[in-house]
């Protein structure tokens, strides 16, 4: 059971980090499904994941605040939209796909913004 759930952390963890360049994968979800995997298959590798600079912040901030910081809120919000207007354009001509492009952005922003703004990002422990 352990290594399937150590396995399992290791798809989310690659998902988290996609999500990061692209903008409809939610980078904050994985990481935090990794974190839940990988506290019960490995501690070694929570540790390891929460001492990650980059990484290791997004888990922080959220469990500690329910938030997300401002600078991410806001590249985050332009990179879904500018990557969703673009496929509506420019790679389909069906209308309807290119409203559920729209549809998608829109529920993705609502989702981001629905978040508490965390004004800093918390110190590093």
């Amino acid at each position: 059971m352990k290594v399937l759930l150590i396995l399992l952390g290791g798809l989310s963890l690659a998902l988290g980090i996609v999500g990061i360049f692209l903008p409809v994968l939610p980078t904050t979800p994985f990481l935090l499904l990794t974190a839940a995997l990988w506290c019960r298959g490995s501690e070694r590798l929570y540790r390891w994941l929460l001492a990650q600079p980059q990484l290791g912040s997004y888990i922080r901030n959220f469990r500690e605040h329910r938030a997300i910081p401002r600078r991410a809120k806001v590249v985050t919000v332009a990179l879904v939209w500018i990557s969703l207007i673009y496929c509506a354009i420019a790679v389909t001509k069906l209308w309807w796909l290119r409203a559920l492009f729209l549809l998608i952005a829109a529920g993705t922003t609502w989702h981001i913004l629905s978040y508490r703004t965390l004004e800093k990002d918390a110190p590093a422990e």
